[in-house]
């Protein structure tokens, strides 16, 4: 099992943004902070967990549970359905990722259990060339 914690964060919105992964399998834990360039919060949030499917799959994930502290993101993807036009692609970007992994889980979490992946996706705001 992929246990896996994202978080999207933005300086300025939109403006500078990152992506931060922790990825737990086997006993092993994996960072990443992506550089996003300029985008809002919230799609910053959407691109971190495309990423992070992007991740597990490369790495053949039969199960993968994903963690986030945005109930806009993780609701979107329970209900495959969003409002705003300009999250919708990426929407369906996740749920076809999602299609290829045989067990697919994501679960809202306080930020206070998502605090690494805050902190690679601030870390990654700063990566931005």
């Amino acid at each position: 099992m992929f246990e896996v914690n994202i978080d999207g964060a933005s300086a300025g919105n939109p403006g500078p943004s990152g992506a931060g992964i922790v990825i737990k399998q086997n006993g092993q834990v994996k960072h990443f902070s992506l550089p996003l360039g300029d985008m809002d919060n919230h799609l910053a949030e959407f691109t971190a967990c495309k990423k992070a499917l992007e991740l597990c799959i490369e790495n053949n994930a039969d199960t993968v549970w994903i963690r986030s502290d945005s109930q806009a993101l993780v609701h979107a993807v329970e209900k495959e359905f969003v409002k705003s036009p300009q999250y919708k692609s990426m929407l369906l970007d996740i749920l076809r990722l999602a299609d290829q992994i045989p067990l697919f889980f994501i679960k809202w979490v306080p930020s206070k259990e998502n605090k690494m992946a805050d902190e690679l996706a601030r870390k990654a705001i700063h990566l931005n060339g």
